[in-house]
This record gives C-alpha cells, structure tokens and sequence, in this order.
C-alpha cells in the first residue's frame, strides 16, 4: 500500500509535467525560436528535478532491495523508478547546466542552414545536391557548407560531454557512457560482443559492394576509385546507400504522395493511423526542424509525427518508419498503469519502425500498395535486393562508427578527436578522409547532442527487425520461401498489435524480445536477409 501510494503521487506529479514538456519541444521543433526551446529548456529541467529527490530515491531503494514485491507490475515499476532516480542524483546546478546547453545547441543545430552559391538552403536541397550532382568540385563545396555547423557548435559540445561525464563521476561511473548503458538496462560487454561479431560478419561483403559502388561512382564522375571521397556519396555522411544506375527507388514514387501510401497500408492491416497524420507536422517550413521524428504527448493517445514530405524513397521510407514509431505508442495497453504505458526501450521501437520502413523497397509491398504489376515487380526484384544488401551493410558499418566514436569521446574527451573520428570512419567505413581536413565534422551530427549513447540502438533495432521479419514469415505467415506481401494481412496487424505493442514495458527489451520471437536477440536473421548472397 505504501508504495502504491507512493506512485499514485509520483506519476500525479510527473504526468502533467511531461506532456508540457512534450508540447513545448513540439512547439520549438517546429518554430525554431529560442523562446519556445527556453521554454522545453525549464520543462524538461522541473521534470529532470523531481527524479533528484533523495528522499524519493531512498525509498524506491529500500524497495527495490527487499525483494518481497509479488505484484509483477510493481516489482517492473520499482526497477524503473529506481534506474530513472539513479541517473539524476547529481548536483541540480550541474543538471540545470546540462540541460540548459544541451537545449541551446540543439537550438543551433534547428536553426543552421547551409549556405551555398551565396543562398541558404535547407538539408532536405542539400540531399538532393548530393545525390544529383555530377561535378566533384560542387559536391565538395556542397559537403563542406554543410559541415559548416561543427565549428559553430564545438564549444558547446565539448563543454556538454565534460558535464555529462562530471555528472556520471558523480554517481559512480567512470564515464557518462558506461552510466548511459546501465541506465537502460543494457550490458557495456554484451554490446561489444553485439559488435564486434557484427564487424567480423559485414566486413569482407562490406568491402566487396563498396568496391563496386565506389566503380560505379567513379565512372559517374569521371574519377578513378582511389579519387573517391566523402562528398563523393549521397548524404553527408555515407550512411544511406547511393542511388546507382542499376535502380532508381525514386521513380516509384515521384508524382505520388507517400502519406496516402503509408496510410492506406497501416489501415489495410489493422492499424488506424488518420488520428496521428491529423495532429501532425508534415511539410517544410521556415526555421522548422529539418527531420523527422515521431513523439507521444501524453500516452493516452496523442501522438504525432513531425516530418518534411517530398514525393521520393526517402520520404516514403521515412513516413514508413515514424508511423512505426507511432503505432507501437497509440496501440499499448491503455489500461496499464502510467509508468508501463510505453515501449521497454528505444531499441524495441525502432525495430518497430525499421520492420515497417523497410516495405518502401520491398517488390512484393510495392505491387500491392503502388499497383506495380507482376512482371515489373519481377523484373526489379534482384536490383532491389542488391540495393538493400548495399543499404544494410553501408549503415551497419555507420552505426560502427557512431558506436565506437562515442564510446571513445566520453572515455576519452580530451584527445584529438578530429583525428578519432576520421580513424574511426577510415577503419570501419573505409572512407579517406579529405586531405589536409582538420575540422570538428564529428560535432555535426545532432544525435550527438539530443541522443546521446543512443546510435546503437538503430542497430539493435535493425536485428530485432530482422528476428521480427523470420518471426512473421515463419509463424505468422505460411512459412515458404516466397515472398508475400502484408499489405492486407489483418494476421500479421494482430500479431503486432496484440502480441509487440500491447504488452508496453512489462518486461525488459531483452526479455520481452525472446516473449516475442521465442528465442534471445541474435543477428542471425540479420545476416540471412542482408548480408548473405542469394542465388
């Protein structure tokens, strides 16, 4: 009784706190003012500030160690609530500092904008640069005013990871890091061992398409392989795969609106999405967050997607992937108490949203949600397979570099880590860096900033995806080598619904994971579908 009590308080208090919070970095995600990220800034600081009451923490504590919980869902709760008060028992005027410039370079990272020819032009112009653009020396230019936010950020950044490794000190650990991964619930060891059999695996048929593609490249540009460098591939930071000559996944939906597409499939398998495509911000504006993400208000229903649409792959795999997001928080088990209404972690999510964006190039989807016809679906099934191995191995080796970069940066912030992160990039994406460069291009990537220790869960989430992916073709469908498409599948709908999604956090990501697939997380179903050959 006494801790049920306790918890009735705690979520009164932080229920209404969050969804403000929630609304107000809505609000400046889509204003960009400093105003409105001001105000997200002091939110999100009273909320961080009821987790630092020592007295709450010794209680939930004393709880936690006494071991005489029954109820399950307390017990789950009590672990949450005691990791949650852990990761704040610092100084408040360390975390009022933390929170306060963390705010204000994300502040900068929304407002930036690269300028070009003389105009400023907004990231989603200087994608389509990148993938466009046939001259090597505007690619540079392109490049490099696009990594103009680095030097503009660098202070701060540095400033931020030696306060978040102050505050980790201070509870214990050697590094802000190491704290992040035990705070949610995941091993430093078993992530290196995730890892490192995943560099062993991709690495040979990694170097293999990379060699074909930089061949490919370099007859585009009228260059030799070895000429190759960074801006030489389609986005800034050679995550995604290029668009070749072999297939242009663009064309599929050029003149076509990819949110119809997205929400006539989730509808067709169960899962209404017009609610969350209501409250949402889909389309560019002046000073708006220039990606995309998807967020939950309150968890009791309000969730939206902010978002900047355009008529390509990118967009419609983009849209794909938030509604994947959104469908996992609208469809938890309303019923369940507040702190258990969420997914068991941001990597069960992300598998989530992976599993459902990776349709956008999928022949078998296309033909039923875009109306290809047989003969074509055929005809571009082995280029497209091609391309997913090249995608997949391209960002697994990405997520290799951001593992290892931050891993590295907050064990060590004070080396060069220029030179950390161009050996990184060389070592696991076997990209030269530029001649001569000495600039801070790690700083410019935002996840740094407003997710930190954060990237290896995309690569979590895509082997979850993929285990998702065996799970459904196996169990929920009819088991055959063929592929079939889910659009109108009301089976695999429920499976998700009632089986990934209403369960919420119950569980630990890890375990809930086995509940879902009957067996334990392996990359396994990862390799099988993208990284091994077919015939």
């Amino acid at each position: 009784m006494e801790l049920r009590e306790f918890i009735g308080r705690h979520v009164a208090t932080i229920e209404t706190l969050e969804k403000e919070m929630n609304l107000a970095y809505w609000d400046a995600a889509i204003s960009g003012t400093g105003e409105d990220f001001k105000r997200y800034s002091e939110l999100q600081l009273r909320l961080e500030k009821v987790y630092t009451s020592k007295e709450d923490f010794a209680f939930v504590k004393r709880i936690k160690k006494s071991g005489k919980l029954q109820d399950d869902h307390l017990a789950r709760m009590v672990d949450l609530l005691y990791l949650r008060y852990l990761g704040n028992q610092i100084d408040s005027t360390l975390l009022q500092r933390i929170v306060d410039l963390s705010t204000k370079v994300e502040n900068k990272f929304n407002i930036f904008r690269a300028k070009y020819d003389g105009k400023e032009i907004s990231t989603n112009e200087v994608y389509e640069i990148l993938r466009k653009e046939n001259d090597s020396e505007k690619r540079r230019k392109i490049w490099e005013a696009n990594k103009r936010v680095g030097p503009i950020v660098l202070t701060d950044m540095m400033e931020l990871v030696t306060l978040r490794n102050e505050a980790a000190r201070q509870l214990g650990f050697d590094n802000y890091y190491t704290m992040s991964l035990t705070l949610a619930e995941q091993s430093e060891d078993e992530l290196v061992r995730i890892f490192a059999e995943l560099e062993e695996l991709t690495r040979k048929p990694f170097l293999k398409l990379k060699g074909e593609l930089d061949e490919s490249l370099s007859k585009r540009y009228g260059i030799r392989p070895q000429q190759i460098r960074p801006w030489h591939y389609h986005d800034p930071y050679f995550q995604e795969a290029p668009q070749t000559d072999k297939i242009d996944l663009d064309l599929f939906y050029r003149g076509k609106d990819p949110v119809e597409i997205a929400k006539h499939f989730y509808d067709s398998i169960g899962m209404t999405v017009d609610d969350i495509l209501a409250r949402s911000d889909l389309y560019e504006k002046e000073g708006k967050n220039p990606h995309a993400f998807c967020t939950d208000m309150d968890r009791k229903g309000d969730v939206r997607i902010l978002a900047n649409m355009k008529d390509n792959n990118y967009w419609m795999e983009t849209i794909l992937h938030e509604l994947g997001h959104g469908v996992y928080d609208k469809y938890i088990d309303p019923s369940l108490p507040y702190i258990l209404r969420t997914y068991p972690h941001i990597c069960m999510t992300e598998a989530s949203a992976m599993y459902f964006s990776r349709f956008s190039h999928d022949p078998a989807w296309m033909r039923a949600a875009l109306g290809l016809d047989e003969d074509k679906a055929q005809k571009i099934a082995p280029k497209i397979q091609e391309f997913l191995r090249l995608k997949q191995l391209i960002f697994a080796r990405w997520c290799q570099t951001m593992y290892h970069f931050e891993r590295g940066m907050y064990k060590n912030p004070n080396q060069d880590l220029n030179k950390l992160w161009w050996d990184i990039v060389e070592r696991f994406q076997f990209v030269k860096r530029p001649e001569g460069r000495n600039e801070p291009d790690w700083a410019t990537k935002i996840h740094i900033v407003s997710s930190p220790v954060y990237y290896h869960n995309y690569m979590l989430g895509e082997l979850i995806a993929s285990q998702l992916h065996h799970y459904v073709k196996t169990k929920v469908l009819d088991g055959t080598e063929r592929e079939v498409s889910i659009c109108s599948n009301r089976s695999v709908g429920r499976y998700f619904l009632e089986v990934v999604y209403k369960p919420g956090d119950t569980l630990p990501w890890d375990k809930h994971v086995e509940r879902i697939t009957g067996e334990p997380l392996t990359a396994r179903y990862f390799v099988e579908q993208f990284v091994e050959e077919r015939n």
